[in-house]
């Protein structure tokens, strides 16, 4: 066992305080991990205040890391010490169940998230990144490209993946019109990445207060849906629109916006009920209304790949642990551009 030291929420609600708890010492199948860097994602601050249910305390969040590895099991052949390496949303899954399916493991049973879970035994407690070092089996580790810098790096091992794993599935592209709703961590990711796979990329946000950032990221127009014309404007333009934000909009005006056989996905949920779809806005143009949540390990390594090839990172705000707290109420109020990232080695100090 090894001391590590972080950050916790101990009750929800709570502010999150200096916090020391162990590690397991490594296994045959293990990779041991030295924390640079953490990103800060509204889940953090949802399951820390436990606005979802199912919280367990003391509660380490963070879920993009990124770091170097120190040791490494007997058994591990994928990685060695001195590699840069990240660990996203979860460390563990269920590999015996017979509904197992490896490309779709984020949405199988037996998932062990990062933190806010109990490992594999169904009694030890995970812990987060807000943390100075990780042990992961390998198999949920993931690999860095050295041409990305490991503090904008962390954040594709979430807000990357939660965009790439929708654009890739609905096969964004050369040809392909697509409208990022909201231009926050996630959706600023999601500008880079569509424009990266060759898509016409479209910002729809409340004001044009950050259209030159949306435009410098790789999209080709951006509108302000404050503006009635917008949603007159776009009207069946749109193969794919994928909702970021976190706000409970009208989905019915943004499903008009979509060509016949277009879908809109959600990555965001709202924190309010949002008025009823009208079945219609679907029926009249075989539109498809659908959910997105993070991706596989495979899926995740080809995010990053993919990002390294283009030399997509997220654009941060680098922050000492303790001004967490601080970071948590900006993020609310979306005072951030475009995510908050944790330099673990002010843990130390």
């Amino acid at each position: 066992m090894t001391l590590a030291r972080g950050y916790a929420a101990l009750a929800a609600k709570e502010q999150l305080v200096p916090f020391s708890f162990e590690r397991r010492a490594p296994r045959a199948d293990d990779v041991a991990i030295d924390i640079k860097f953490c990103g800060v994602c509204h889940s953090d601050i949802h399951q820390a205040r436990d606005e979802w249910g199912g919280a367990t305390f003391p509660m380490v969040p963070g879920h993009e890391i990124a770091g170097v590895v120190t040791a490494v099991g007997a058994g591990v052949t994928r990685f060695k010490v001195g590699d840069h390496v990240g660990v996203g949303c979860f460390v563990d899954s269920c590999t015996t169940c017979g509904t197992r399916h490896v490309d779709l493991e984020q949405y199988m049973p037996g998932l062990v998230q990062t933190y806010n879970s109990v490992e594999a035994d169904g009694v030890t407690p995970t812990f987060g990144g807000y943390s100075d070092h990780i042990v992961v089996k390998e198999g949920y580790v993931l690999s860095i490209p050295d041409n990305l810098p490991l503090d904008k790096a962390a954040p594709l091992l979430c807000a990357g993946i939660t965009l790439y794993s929708p654009l890739n599935h609905w096969k964004a592209g050369p040809g392909k019109k697509v409208a990022i709703i909201g231009l926050g961590g996630l959706g600023h990711m999601g500008v880079k990445i569509a424009h990266a796979m060759g898509a016409e990329v479209t910002v729809l946000s409340q004001s044009l207060s950050k259209q030159e950032d949306g435009l410098r990221f790789g999209a080709a127009s951006y509108y302000a849906t404050s503006e009635k014309e917008t949603f007159k404007k776009l009207a069946g333009q749109f193969d794919l629109i994928i909702n970021t934000v976190g706000a409970a909009i009208d989905w019915n005006d943004y499903i008009r916006l979509l060509k016949i056989d277009g879908a809109m996905t959600l990555v965001g949920v709202p924190d309010a009920a949002t008025p009823p779809v009208n079945a219609f806005n679907l029926i009249g143009a075989r539109r498809t209304l659908a959910g997105s949540m993070i991706g596989s390990i495979k899926e995740t390594q080809e995010m990053l790949d993919f990002c390294g090839k283009h030399n997509i990172t997220a654009d941060i705000e680098l922050i000492d642990i303790k001004a967490i707290n601080e970071a948590f109420e900006r993020v609310v109020k979306s005072d951030v551009r475009y995510r908050f990232v944790i330099d673990m080695k002010s843990v130390a100090a």
